[in-house]
């Protein structure tokens, strides 16, 4: 076997993708909480109180609950976003190195569809178990009727004791179809990172990986994560009201997806489908901001550090 080479197996993209997912979550969780919680508030009969918008949610979340209200979920939203950052970054750089193989030119813009699809699928199958706890805690309030679960791994033993293993792989379908979110995003950002590094190496007459700066990054990452947020929503949305905790009876809210598309066209319209979308984009926009700048200027360091140790 040859020896682990740090370079074929692009260990930086992962460890970059990891801090990036560690500081986008730190900073906006709250937010994501309210997402959460207006994704599955339906109107009908629900632990939680009625929120007239995103503000409002948070005040209410902050006087009712506090601030651990507001941070409902936190660890696994942190283990979880850590672990899937670095896993996909890691996915999708080894398998556009794939396609790269004996090509001369840049990839193009199926390649990158193909690789992030790829990347997804994998993380989404690895961390499903860690976005449903998360969503199951988020949502907790002191209105369920429930018992609580005290954390992350109460939680896990809990639900693999009262509803087994395959209860953890619940949205596990809209979740895969999500993948096609992460493949938007990433086709987007490449194509228009691509464009910009020609602009701007073509007038400042710099090398292409120094091309951009850290606002570039952000703007991008702003961009792509728009254009995948309107196309795939309604996909997190059916995703979130199948992890929900089953009543005090055991049976779940929604048999399965087509159960929550069916009850939600009938009762909202197309408007179900795009609850909290505001939140969402509240924190979204600026997390997949925060995440590529990290992520790129992680990434800068980390080689140019691996440059100088192999010069010393």
């Amino acid at each position: 076997m040859t020896a682990f080479n740090a370079q074929n197996w692009k260990w930086e993209n992962a460890v970059a993708g990891s801090i990036a997912g560690f500081a986008t979550v730190a900073a906006l969780h709250p937010l994501d909480v309210v997402r959460t919680r207006f994704q599955v508030s339906d109107g009908r009969v629900s632990g939680l109180p009625l929120y007239k918008n995103t503000a409002h949610a948070v005040c209410t979340i902050a006087r009712i609950e506090g601030l651990r209200g507001l941070y409902a979920g936190f660890y696994p939203a942190v283990f979880g976003s850590t672990v899937s950052w670095g896993l996909y970054f890691f996915f999708y750089s080894r398998a556009k190195n794939r396609y790269l193989r004996g090509r001369d030119e840049e990839l193009g813009p199926a390649y990158h569809l193909v690789s992030a699809a790829e990347a997804g699928t994998l993380v989404c199958l690895c961390t499903n178990p860690i976005w449903l706890v998360k969503t199951r805690l988020q949502l907790q309030t002191p209105f369920n009727q429930n018992r609580p679960y005290s954390g992350f791994y109460d939680a896990l033993r809990t639900i693999l004791k009262e509803e087994g293993w395959t209860a953890l792989y619940r949205g596990v379908g809209p979740g895969l179809l999500l993948v096609t979110h992460g493949a938007i995003q990433f086709t987007v950002y490449e194509e228009l990172r691509k464009i910009a590094i020609h602009l701007k190496g073509k007038e400042e007459k710099m090398k292409p990986r120094n091309a951009l700066n850290s606002f570039d990054y952000a703007a991008l990452g702003a961009s792509s994560k728009f254009a995948a947020i309107l196309l795939t929503y309604p996909y997190q949305v059916i995703r979130a009201r199948l992890q929900q905790r089953p009543s005090t009876d055991g049976i779940p809210k929604y048999s399965d997806s087509w159960h929550v598309i069916k009850e939600t066209a009938r009762f909202e319209g197309l408007r179900g489908f795009y609850r909290g979308i505001t939140s969402n984009l509240l924190k979204n926009i600026p997390a997949a901001s925060i995440t590529f700048v990290v992520y790129e200027n992680v990434l800068r360091l980390l080689r140019i550090t691996r440059k100088n140790s192999r010069d010393i």
